[in-house]
């Protein structure tokens, strides 16, 4: 593999852990393995990795994108992970999803706040 998507990885890995990023490759293996290469290269290596923004603040933008959208709880809670892995604090995260009640209606941070809330016990009982 090319130092871009090693790079890409590596920060997957930091924000995803190993779990997750064996999980891209083998959902994507039988239908477009170049979509994982893809999503390591360009979101990861070429995106994320840029300046101007640290990863805190970037996962929250992801969430707040993703929870507007109205998008899977499986993609909200990996961020939700991720932020935690990026340095968010837990009450952080409650906050963000309750802003966003504001903007993107009630069932939308209802669902966010039970997926955010399902993680961090899942974390607890995992230390």
């Amino acid at each position: 593999m090319n130092t871009r998507y090693e790079a890409g990885k590596a920060l997957f890995t930091k924000l995803h852990g190993q779990h997750m990023g064996e999980e891209i490759v083998n959902a994507f293996a039988g239908i477009c393995p170049d979509l994982e290469k893809l999503t390591m290269e360009w979101a990861f290596a070429d995106i994320l990795s840029r300046d101007g923004l640290d990863l805190k603040a970037r996962e929250f933008a992801i969430i707040a994108s993703l929870v507007t959208m109205g998008n899977s709880q499986h993609h909200i809670r990996a961020h939700i992970e991720a932020a935690l892995n990026a340095g968010a604090t837990q009450q952080e995260i409650v906050e963000l999803i309750l802003q966003l009640g504001l903007y993107c209606g009630f069932p939308s941070v209802v669902n966010a706040m039970m997926t955010a809330k399902a993680l961090f016990e899942d974390r607890e009982k995992n230390v």
